[in-house]
């Protein structure tokens, strides 16, 4: 299969990847423009090559830091000199263009009730593959939820495996109780998720941070959740629960700051219309 089938491959399984291509050359080089490699998260090559040696190892580092970042970067070598710390000696000039390819995010929802079944469709607008959880399976299904990328009906730590958790997943944790929280979330704090959010008040997140301390949680892992979940909009029914906490996973996505735009205006200054 060529590059692009196999990341084209990655992406389905929701896998992020990035592609490094030679875009110019001079002189002489091991690759010429349009050689590729496909290149893991974790910093395997998946498939092609775009020299070898120590010039290669240096563009899987880029495209391990691409696929953090999401951006893409450029790197120009010259292969002339090792004393001077060019990454080889061919006596050419290598330019090479590294893109992430990141699928699109992921959304866990454990609990498929009220709140979930809204979050669900509206994070599906959003353009996230939703994944929901409940440990009630009658509730975790496409007639009771629509509109989910896949159901995993039983307790979510026993189903944890079957979830690719990244740095481009995001779990919100819509459950009807505290003991449910406190059985999904050491697998989940032991992760890269992007974001963990728990439904209820604050007294209903005392009371699981402190079971989740005596089975052996640190406060470091604890306080990567957001409790209580979303942004504060006075919310009252569950579609407007859905928006507060989509706002707030989209606001830590795009490096918001969740303020009323309207207080970024200089005073007296009218906005610009198209």
């Amino acid at each position: 299969m060529n590059i692009l089938g196999l990341a084209s491959q990655c992406i389905e399984r929701g896998e992020p990847c990035a592609l490094v291509t030679v875009i110019r050359t001079s002189g002489s080089v091991p690759r010429h423009a349009g050689a590729k490699m496909l290149v893991a998260a974790e910093g395997t090559i998946l498939g092609g090559t775009v020299g070898g040696g120590e010039m290669e190892s240096r563009a899987i580092q880029l495209a391990r830091q691409a696929i953090a970042d999401g951006q893409p970067r450029t790197a120009s070598y010259s292969l002339a000199d090792l004393a001077k710390g060019d990454p080889g000696v061919c006596g050419g000039t290598v330019e090479l263009f590294i893109e992430p390819l990141l699928p699109a995010p992921t959304l866990l929802i454990v609990g498929a009730g009220h709140v979930g079944r809204a979050l669900t469709h509206l994070a599906k607008w959003c353009g996230f593959r939703v994944l929901v959880s409940d440990d009630r399976a009658e509730l975790c299904t496409p007639e009771q939820c629509p509109g989910a990328d896949a159901y995993l009906p039983g307790p979510l730590s026993a189903r944890l495996a079957e979830v690719p958790l990244t740095p481009q997943t995001y779990v919100a944790l819509v459950t009807r109780g505290y003991p449910i929280d406190v059985d999904a979330l050491p697998g989940l704090l032991d992760s890269p998720v992007a974001y963990i959010g728990v439904i209820g008040s604050q007294r209903r997140w005392l009371t699981a941070a402190k079971a989740l301390r005596e089975r052996g949680m640190s406060d470091a892992a604890l306080r990567r959740v957001r409790a209580p979940i979303g942004l504060e909009l006075g919310a009252e029914t569950p579609e407007e629960i859905a928006v507060s906490i989509m706002a707030e996973i989209i606001m830590l996505r795009r490096g918001g700051h969740g303020q009323p735009m309207s207080e970024d205006m200089e005073p007296g200054r009218a906005p610009i219309e198209d």
